[in-house]
C-alpha cells in the first residue's frame, strides 16, 4: 500500500486522500474548502496526473468530504463512487446547493472557471454512485465480496457524527487499513455514537479535530444539553427571541430534536421555530429514513413533530426578530451571504437579543470574529457593510458531532495499528496526538503527512 495526502494545505479543508493497492488507486473523500474559493478551495487533484483511479469511497455528506467529487468523477468517466445510501441522498442536495453558491460567487467575485461543475453533471455522474450496506463487505465495484477472495474489499462500519456518515475498512493482501472519516463515539439527540469495529489493524488514518479542545472535568453531554435547555428557557421568559447559527446537515436536525425534547418536557412551550432552506431538504430526508438507519427517536418527524417555519434567502431580508422565537439558521460559522450572517446584523446591535453557538466556528470566520468579541466590540462580519456593535447576550454551548480526543485516543489504543496517519486537524490538534500517541504506543509509526508526499504503508 502507498498513501498519499491530496489535501490542499492540509488542516481542516478539502479532504482527500489516495490509497494505491494492489488493484490501482483509491480515493477516500473528495471535499471542498468551505471559506476558501476557486483552485484554493479544492483538494490537489492535479497530483493524479493521467492516474485511473479505480474507485471513490465517501464517508459522509459534509461539504469538506464531498464537495468536489464532481470534479474528479468527470475526469474519471465510469469510476465507481462507494457510499451509504445516507449519504448519497444528502450528497445529491449537497452538491446542488454547491452549484447554486458557486454560480452567485461567479457573479459577484468574477471567478475564472466556477461554478466548478453544473447541475446538469451532478445527474451525469450521480449514475456511478453505488449504495453500500454497513458491515458487509464490498468490492471496489461496490459487488459483495466473496469470502476467501484475493480481491481487495471494502466495508462501512457507523461513524455517528450525522445521517449515513462512516468509517471504512480495506482489506488487501493481508493487511487491513482502516479510515475513521469524522466519527463521533458518544450518542446525540438523534444520532447514535459510532460501531467502529474493534480488531488489530496494521493502518489507521485517523481524524484529530478535537485535538487542541481538552473535555472540563466533570462534563457531559447530557449536563450541556441542560444547560442549553435552561438558557433557551430563560431567554425566551424575557420575551426576546434566539438566534443559533447551525450547519445545515447534522446540527439543524439534532437541534430540533433538542427543542422537541424541550417541548415535550414542558421546558419551554410551543414556539416558532425558523429554519433555513438547505436545512429543511436535509431534514426531510432524515425523516424519510428514520426507520432505516440506527438513531434515537426513530418515530421522531422533525418537520411534522416541530413544524418549523422555512425561511430562504429572499424571506430572509424583510424577516425581523419576533418575539419569543427560535431562528436556527445556517451557517454555523455565519460565512457571509448565508442565512445567519445576514440575520446576524438585526441581532447583534440590540441588547434584548440573543446567540447562542452549538458548534465549532473557524476563528477567521465571522462567527468565530463574534464568538471571541466582547461587548461593545465592533465586529467586521462581510466584506460588503460596515462592521457591527456587538451588544446582544452570548452563550457558548459545546456540542460537538465530533468524537472526543480522548475518546479518538482510547480507539487508537484498542485497535494498537502499527502506523497511524493524523489527518483533518489544525497543528495544535495533530501535536497533541502525536505526543499522547507516541507515549501510548511506543512501537506504532504515528505521521502527520505531508500533501503530496507519498508514503510507503
Amino acid at each position: 500500500m502507498r498513501f498519499t495526502n491530496l489535501t490542499r494545505g492540509a488542516g481542516i479543508g478539502s479532504n482527500c486522500y489516495r490509497l494505491d493497492l494492489p488493484e490501482g488507486a483509491v480515493i477516500l473523500d473528495c471535499g471542498m474548502h468551505p471559506e476558501h474559493t476557486g483552485f484554493d478551495a479544492t483538494p490537489m487533484l492535479e497530483e493524479l496526473g493521467d492516474t485511473e483511479v479505480r474507485a471513490t469511497i465517501l464517508t459522509h455528506a459534509h461539504q469538506d468530504h464531498v464537495g468536489c467529487l464532481p470534479m474528479l468523477q468527470l475526469s474519471q468517466h465510469g469510476m465507481p463512487v462507494l457510499m451509504t445510501q445516507g449519504t448519497a441522498r444528502i450528497a445529491d442536495i449537497m452538491l446542488h446547493n454547491s452549484v447554486n453558491v458557486m454560480t452567485r460567487q461567479q457573479e459577484e467575485l468574477k471567478l475564472d472557471g466556477y461554478p466548478l461543475f453544473t447541475h446538469r453533471s451532478i445527474e451525469q455522474v450521480s449514475r456511478y454512485w453505488r449504495h453500500c450496506p454497513l458491515e458487509r463487505p464490498v468490492t471496489l465495484d461496490g459487488e459483495r465480496s466473496v469470502e476467501d477472495s484475493s480481491e481487495s474489499s471494502i466495508s462501512f462500519h457507523d461513524a455517528g457524527h450525522i445521517l449515513g456518515s462512516t468509517g471504512v475498512m480495506i482489506r488487501s493482501e493481508g493487511k487491513k487499513f482502516f479510515y475513521t472519516g469524522d466519527v463521533n463515539f458518544e450518542d446525540q439527540t438523534i444520532q447514535t455514537g459510532a460501531r467502529f469495529p474493534e480488531e488489530p489493524v496494521d493502518v489507521l488514518l485517523m481524524e484529530t479535530t478535537r485535538g487542541d479542545a481538552p473535555v472540563p472535568e466533570g462534563f457531559t453531554r447530557k449536563n450541556e444539553e441542560e444547560r442549553l435547555a435552561k438558557a433557551v428557557a430563560d431567554a425566551l421568559e424575557t420575551g426576546s427571541s434566539i438566534t443559533i447559527p447551525v450547519f445545515a446537515l447534522g446540527k439543524t436536525q439534532e437541534l430540533m430534536a433538542m427543542l422537541w425534547k424541550m417541548q415535550r418536557e414542558r421546558i419551554i412551550p410551543p414556539i416558532p421555530i425558523y429554519i433555513g432552506g438547505l436545512g429543511s431538504k436535509i431534514t426531510a430526508v432524515y425523516d424519510s429514513m428514520a426507520a432505516q438507519v440506527s438513531r434515537n427517536f426513530p418515530k421522531l418527524q422533525l418537520m411534522s413533530d416541530i413544524a418549523p417555519y422555512v425561511a430562504g434567502g429572499a424571506e430572509i431580508q424583510s424577516l425581523n426578530p419576533r418575539k419569543r422565537a427560535i431562528y436556527a439558521l445556517s451557517s454555523g460559522m455565519m460565512t457571509e451571504n448565508t442565512l445567519s450572517n445576514i440575520f446576524a446584523r438585526k441581532v447583534l446591535p440590540d441588547p434584548s437579543q440573543f446567540l447562542f453557538f452549538v458548534g465549532y466556528a473557524d476563528p477567521n470566520s465571522p462567527g468565530g470574529r463574534i464568538r471571541n468579541a466582547k461587548q461593545g466590540d465592533h465586529v467586521a462580519i462581510d466584506s460588503k457593510g460596515a462592521p457591527v456593535p456587538f451588544l446582544c447576550h452570548r452563550e457558548i454551548f459545546t456540542l460537538s458531532a465530533h468524537a472526543r480526543r480522548e475518546d479518538l485516543l482510547s480507539y487508537a489504543i484498542k485497535v494498537r495499528p502499527k502506523t497511524i496517519l493524523l489527518v483533518h486537524g489544525d497543528d495544535p490538534a495533530i501535536e497533541w496526538f502525536k505526543r499522547e500517541l507516541y507515549a501510548a504506543l511506543p512501537e506504532t509509526r504515528v505521521m502527520a503527512p505531508p500533501p503530496g508526499q507519498p508514503i510507503e504503508l
